[in-house]
């Protein structure tokens, strides 16, 4: 048997690269050998994190007699989602009709021409055994039926794939949004809806952009009590920093315990944004601590990791959780007696353990009355912890998710006044750009340097060029806006047509429908993606065409913000900067850290651009025709370019963004 999967650039794939299965990567080769051999496709879609794929490969993948019946009636296809979301998109849309929800792992069964008759998500070794067994035999004995029942399926994807016509997003759309959400919302435990609770980090940005522009006080204390429940939760690495993919129950106490590179960027982005906005020092602490782990856990040769896995290996038995989780005892032989057991009652580890085994997640629902205590409690216990076995790391580079990190932690770098992280965010985009532009276009993953094939989709663009923005802005290079200008382009040209976005290129893969993805659940949709950044732009550069495919990209997510804003936060966060911008910000003459910069920075509307540099530098439209004042450092508030008279003084400039503010309290 030829292994196929053992020099793949995806981790995922290479976990599988030695199961007794004959898997082949996705491609028109496997597809061939299925024709050629009269067979069924087994498709089998996941990623390297995933504790229910790691459980499904132990069951099945690794076992004989599963390895024999799919070798013998099937041709077997594994997929990395995360290299491939486009595959990943078009079944998974074939799963949920079919079943009523999704997930990963996803198992499908597709005809030798890419058409679904069968889906679902993780399936226990006898099932799985026996629905091979059933539609084998079907295969063999009623194919016609089956493959007429397949081409029904493809053609019904296509048609609910389209998302129909946009509908113009106003105030009082993204006002009723917000009393939807208000309905759905735990005033008991944070969050939207019951367990399991996924951290809701777009909708959170969007609350505190609504805030900021109307001065709603209860979208902010919606956001601020989310914020604090999951920051005290187990879902929250409270030694490490960093939050997990979601948590199993209601109070966010069990988490699954990967933890996703996008999760943390979102997140982070959040909490940095609420502690601007409030001074919130649990805010900053959890914004700080979120970015840490970035850096420590996650750099991978400049650029960011994917994720931490759910799984550590102990004694070659994957075990969810076994390097976070602590019993009394385990803390009182790290910290002794009395250490131990106060510790015990301030993280709410107890004898009956809130997880497997006697065992608890460290929750730290109210502040220790000794922080410097705690302090050294975290740090003997983190490094007790480093001596346990640690989940793997799935190293590959995501163009996208890094694109999202590289805003969230030059957005931080700012707000804390720590230019290590716009170092980290610089490091990370001239990576991505370097490795990841390939003969002018964009791929969507690499590992150790090496590119894989997979183009970047239009949340690759879009993503990537909303950091390069947030770069500029925190830097005041105008090399990112550059960089970000191109990208743009190349999103214009590859993804958009008259029929609107769509998330694979022109010149993609046909599969059995071309993907357009309207919802924001685990990151951003890559219409909601595109339509940030080309807002962003269109305020740094006065590019109205921009702007205006933002809008229609923010339209065309009309339908789901009516239906169920939770699913469209970024659209709705793009939309309140639409509303209240643009709204910008030229300061001449001052470096990075002077006093108008810092008033600018303070400043919440979610429309404000801010530009700094010397008077008329090259590549910053902001900056053209904009002079100092008698020699002075000055700033200049403008909308659209049209601007106030300029200021020298903080406090007059800190007076104009006030009243340049749009505030409609509701």
């Amino acid at each position: 048997m030829v292994n196929r999967l053992a020099e793949s650039l995806s981790p995922y794939l290479r976990q599988h690269a030695d199961n007794p299965v004959d898997w082949h990567e996705w491609g028109e080769e496997a597809f061939a050998e299925a024709r050629r051999r009269d067979v069924p496709v087994f498709l089998s879609v996941g990623y390297a994190a995933c504790h229910w794929c790691h459980v499904m490969a132990h069951e099945s993948f690794e076992d004989a007699e599963v390895a024999a019946a799919l070798d013998h009636g099937w041709v077997s296809i594994k997929v990395d989602r995360e290299e491939r979301p486009d595959i990943d998109a078009v079944y998974m849309l074939a799963t949920q009709a079919l079943t009523g929800q999704g997930g990963w792992p996803m198992t499908v069964l597709v005809t030798p021409d890419g058409e679904p008759f069968f889906a679902g998500t993780y399936l226990p070794r006898p099932q799985l055994l026996q629905l091979l067994d059933a539609a084998g035999t079907a295969w063999q004995e009623d194919r016609a039926k089956l493959t007429e029942s397949a081409s029904h399926i493809a053609t019904r994807l296509r048609e609910i794939s389209d998302p129909g016509p946009g509908s113009p997003v106003d105030e009082e759309t993204v006002a009723a949004s917000v009393r939807t959400l208000r309905g759905s919302f735990d005033d008991a435990r944070g969050g939207f809806g019951g367990a399991p609770k996924f951290p809701p980090s777009m909708t959170l940005e969007h609350l505190l952009r609504h805030h900021a522009r109307t001065g709603d006080a209860d979208a902010l204390a919606m956001a601020g009590h989310t914020l604090e429940a999951m920051a005290r939760g187990g879902i929250h690495d409270q030694l490490a920093g960093g939050f997990a993919r979601y948590s199993v129950d209601a109070d966010w106490v069990v988490p699954h315990f990967e933890k996703m590179l996008y999760d943390n960027a979102l997140l982070l982005r959040a909490y940095t944004h609420w502690y601007r906005d409030t001074g919130s020092p649990l805010a900053g602490r959890v914004a700080g601590s979120t970015a840490d782990f970035l850096l420590r856990d996650l750099r991978t040769s400049g650029a960011f990791a994917s994720a931490l896995d759910a799984d550590t290996v102990v004694d070659g038995v994957g075990v969810e959780g076994a390097t976070y989780v602590w019993t009394p005892a385990q803390l009182t032989q790290v910290l002794g007696e009395e250490d131990g057991t106060r510790a015990a009652e301030l993280l709410g580890v107890t004898a009956a353990g809130t997880f497997e085994g006697g065992a608890s997640t460290l929750q730290l629902r109210e502040d220790p009355a000794d922080p410097q205590w705690w302090e050294q409690v975290r740090a003997r216990l983190l490094a007790a912890r480093q001596e346990r076995p640690q989940p793997a790391r799935d190293d590959k580079v995501v163009t996208s998710w890094n694109g999202l990190a590289i805003a969230a932690l030059a957005d931080a770098g700012v707000t804390l006044a720590r230019p290590e992280l716009i170092d980290a965010a610089t490091d990370a985009a001239r990576l991505v750009l370097e490795q990841h532009l390939v003969d002018g276009r964009l791929r969507r993953t690499s590992l150790a340097g090496r590119v894989a094939a997979a183009p970047g989709a239009l949340d690759d663009h879009g993503n990537l060029a909303e950091g390069l923005l947030a770069l500029h802005r925190a830097t005041g290079a105008a090399e990112w806006l550059e960089h970000a200008t191109g990208i743009l382009a190349l999103a214009i040209g590859l993804f958009h047509d008259a029929d609107g976005w769509h998330d694979t290129p022109i010149d993609g893969e046909s599969l059995i429908t071309r993907p357009r993805g309207i919802t924001d659940n685990a990151e951003p949709a890559g219409v909601s993606a595109v339509a940030a950044a080309l807002l962003t732009h269109s305020a740094l550069t006065g590019d109205l065409e921009h702007r205006r495919l933002a809008e229609e990209a923010v339209a065309a997510q009309g339908r789901i913000i009516g239906q169920d804003p939770r699913f469209a936060g970024w659209a709705l966060a793009t939309a309140e900067a639409m509303l209240a911008g643009p709204l910008q910000v030229a300061i001449v003459g001052e470096g990075g850290d002077g006093p108008l910069r810092r008033v600018a920075e303070a400043a919440s509307s979610p429309g404000l651009v801010i530009v700094s540099g010397r008077p008329d530098a090259p590549g910053e439209p902001l900056l053209a025709d904009r002079p100092l004042v008698d020699g002075a450092p000055a700033a200049y508030v403008c909308r659209g370019f049209v601007c106030d008279r300029p200021v020298t003084d903080a406090e007059a400039l800190a007076g104009q963004l006030r009243d340049r503010t749009v505030t409609t309290p509701e």
